[in-house]
Formats: C-alpha cells, sequence, structure tokens
C-alpha cells in the first residue's frame, strides 16, 4: 500500500555536476533535474553520491537554487548537510531553504566519535535552529558511527524531523526503524540500500534513496509503483534488472571510485561531464571507456 505520509517515494541522491575547473554545471544541473521530473523521482543534493563533503558553500547554493528553480514545485526538493560544524551546518540549512529547498537532510558530523545524548543533542539542536523540515542521515560506511534505534525513536517525535534515511546494511535495523515509521504519521522512513530497495517496500518504507536513479530514474519509479500497488514480482524484476545496472559503476570499486564511474555512465547518456571534486579523481581513460561501452551495450 501506498504511503500517506507527506514525503515518500523515489529521491535519487543526486550527482553534483561540475566543470572541470570544479564549479557546478548548472546546465548540466538543469538537465539531470528534467530528467528525474519526468520519471516522477526526486532529487536529494549533496548526498553521498553528490561528493557533499567537496561542494564549497558557495557552489552548494548555486546548485540548490538552480535545482530548485528547474524542479518549480513539481518535485521535492532535498538538500543535504555535511562537515563538522553546527553553526555552519544551521546557516547552510537556513540559506538552502531561503533557496528553495523543501527539506534538509543531514548526516553526523562524523570528525568525533559521538555518544547517543551527543548525537541526540545535534539533531534537537539542528531542528530547533532552522525553519525547514529535517530528516536524519544515518550512513555508517561514511561517519564511521550509527544512529542507535533509540535515538531515532526519541528524535521521531520532534515536530521539525520528518523522516530518516537510513542507508545502514543492517536488516534488524531496518525493521527496528519501520517500526518506528509505521507508528508515525509525521515521520518517514526510506530506505538508502539501494539492493533492498523492493523488500524495504513491501515491508513498510515510505521512499527508497538509490544511486542508480541517477541512471534510470524511470526504473526505481516503476518499481516503487509495483511495490506499494503489491505487484511483488514485478518489483522484484526491475530490483534485479537495477541491480544489474549498478554493478556497472560500483563493483570491485571504492566509494569515491564507484562515483566516478556513474558520472561516466551518465555522460554516455548527455546528462554530464564525469569531472570530479577533489580530493576524488576522473577513472584512468580505459578504465573510464570500459564503463562507457558496458553503459551503451545494457543501456542503449
Amino acid at each position: 500500500m501506498e504511503s500517506r505520509k507527506k514525503y515518500r517515494g523515489v529521491v535519487v541522491p543526486m550527482v553534483t555536476p561540475v566543470t572541470e575547473a570544479g564549479k557546478a554545471d548548472l546546465d548540466a544541473v538543469e538537465r539531470i533535474v528534467e530528467f528525474f521530473a519526468s520519471a516522477g523521482v526526486s532529487p536529494l543534493l549533496m548526498g553521498t553520491t553528490g561528493e557533499g563533503n567537496s561542494v564549497p558553500r558557495e557552489e552548494a547554493a548555486r546548485l540548490v537554487a538552480r535545482t530548485a528553480r528547474t524542479a518549480v514545485g513539481r518535485i521535492t526538493v532535498y538538500a543535504g548537510l555535511n562537515g563538522c560544524c553546527t553553526q555552519e551546518h544551521i546557516e547552510s540549512a537556513r540559506l538552502y531553504r531561503k533557496l528553495g529547498a523543501d527539506v534538509i537532510v543531514a548526516t553526523l558530523p562524523a570528525y568525533y566519535a559521538l555518544t547517543p545524548e551527543q548525537m541526540y543533542g545535534y539533531y534537537e539542536r539542528l531542528a530547533n535552529g532552522i525553519d525547514a523540515p529535517l530528516m536524519l542521515y544515518n550512513i555508517k560506511a561514511t561517519t564511521h558511527m550509527s544512529i542507535p534505534v533509540e535515538v531515532v525513536r526519541a528524535l521521531s517525535g520532534h515536530p521539525n524531523i520528518v523522516g530518516l534515511k537510513d542507508s545502514e546494511r543492517d536488516l534488524d535495523r531496518m525493521k527496528a526503524c519501520l517500526a518506528i515509521s509505521k507508528g508515525n504519521d509525521g515521520f518517514a522512513y526510506f530506505c538508502g540500500w539501494a539492493a533492498q530497495s523492493a523488500f524495504s517496500l513491501a515491508h513498510g518504507a515510505d521512499g527508497i534513496v538509490p544511486s542508480t536513479g541517477n541512471i534510470v530514474p524511470e526504473m526505481f519509479g516503476r518499481l516503487y509503483e509495483a511495490a506499494v500497488s503489491g505487484d511483488v514480482a514485478e518489483a522484484e524484476r526491475l530490483q534485479r534488472e537495477t541491480d544489474a545496472i549498478a554493478k556497472i559503476y560500483q563493483e570491485g570499486r571504492t566509494l569515491g571510485q564507484s562515483l566516478a564511474a556513474l558520472k561516466a555512465m551518465m555522460h554516455v547518456k548527455g546528462l554530464c561531464e564525469p569531472w570530479m571534486l577533489s580530493p576524488l579523481t576522473r577513472l584512468e581513460a580505459e578504465e573510464e571507456r570500459e564503463v562507457e561501452r558496458r553503459t551503451r551495450e545494457m543501456l542503449p
């Protein structure tokens, strides 16, 4: 059954298209956002896939502004916060909201190992300090910390915290967080573990956040519709197909290398150039050509 919550559906952690000089490629931003809008999916800006920690504040503002202007109310714009300074997070969130972002999404500040009480305090201060809906973002692979389920439960009652995007690969944790969201109409659960998109939706997730949606957003739109309508076979078929596409850029690579390969795939489709923000780099020329070849073969 489709969620009736305000925040639901497919949210794609959008790549950050840049020029060789490292500036936001705003023409490519428009192409990608139009591509998403045509498939009925929403962008998450400056998440992990968007090289969020490497985007300068000025470029982040340009990215949010152009995305919001292009989306023009058709799709929800989610903007991510990165880094370790809480006050800067509050200021950035206020700016992004002013520029047109609908929802702010925040990972944990990751320099120090935080206690559960400190995690709660960070999100509470952020939620109290901004005038935009806030979504928690749990991604242990990059922050090296996991927001405890009990902290998620406590924060789910805050009137300005509207959900959790969880990328941790733990089915028991997923089920525990789903139980929190099922009992709270104002708190949504989004699965950021793309390979479990169909499974999570079948078990009550409100939305999914697949990086592979950058290249095939329409497939994830169909996967979502199939899952929430109860067509398990179709949802699982699309899960297998999108998993195979994901292997083109993910298999045998570090996270950073996989993002470079994803941009190479998108270059084939004319969506953006394959430039990366330092410290990440493009793939070596031969490897990039192989990714492009496999992309043309699988996605003619």
